[in-house]
């Protein structure tokens, strides 16, 4: 479901394979926080995480989308891309809708799991955790199918929305009990980490494929075969 067959395979497979490394050093790092650091397993503080990270999902995503397309507006038409928009801003809504019921079924698990339906809502609860932790892996790759927009922007837009889940953190002074140096180096972990990535896969785009952020869709030399010439 997030990764159909309209979105382009990555034209560089070792970024991917640094995107995988990662997002796993990240979960682990995470894990650990949550469960050791702030003394057994903080369940209500990752539920609330992830509420606030489908918020910044539904408001940066087509903000940044939104500024990238006034800056193309000038090297073409932009009316080609609307099929490739669509289809990238409903995968966008399914996917924060799909974290939105997970945590609040999980959060009210004990009020509606009465009697009866306490093993089937435990199994929903389940294969909803199941289905949302899947989807995340493939969205962090492929961030909502925006390469068949423009291959630029999903290196972007992890950029954007990940310095924005950051920065609460640190302007409120939130360090998860780690104290200053290491609050602020598990704050930035994300940040800088997924920035070096980016900016090396930009980097790649421009140096191997002539693929430059700032140029139109059209007048890019990469071809996506889903959805036409813009890619």
């Amino acid at each position: 479901m997030f990764h159909p067959a309209w979105i382009p395979e990555p034209l560089d497979p070792s970024v991917e394979q640094l995107k995988r490394i990662r997002v796993a050093a990240g979960t682990v790092a995470a894990v650990g926080v949550y469960t050791f650091v702030e003394g057994g397993f903080a369940f209500s503080e990752m539920l609330q995480n992830l509420l606030v990270a489908s918020g910044v999902l539904l408001l940066v995503t087509p903000l940044t989308v939104g500024i990238m397309l006034w800056i193309w507006r000038r090297g073409g038409s932009l009316r080609p891309l609307r099929p490739a928009l669509l289809k990238a801003l409903g995968l966008l809504l399914t996917f924060v809708g799909s974290v939105v019921a997970t945590v609040l079924l999980l959060q009210n698990n004990t009020a509606l799991g009465g009697g009866l339906l306490v093993i089937p809502l435990g199994f929903l609860a389940l294969w909803l955790v199941w289905f949302v932790g899947a989807g995340a892996l493939r969205v962090t790759g492929n961030f909502f199918g925006t390469a068949a927009v423009h291959r630029c922007l999903p290196p972007l837009l992890a950029i954007v929305t990940t310095w924005l889940m950051a920065l609460p953190d640190l302007l409120t002074g939130d360090l998860h009990g780690l104290g200053l140096r290491l609050g602020i180096l598990f704050i930035l972990g994300a940040p800088v980490t997924v920035t070096a990535i980016a900016l090396f896969e930009m980097a790649r785009l421009k140096r191997d494929h002539a693929i430059r952020l700032t140029t139109h869709p059209s007048l890019s030399p990469s071809r996506n075969p889903y959805n036409g010439p813009y890619a």
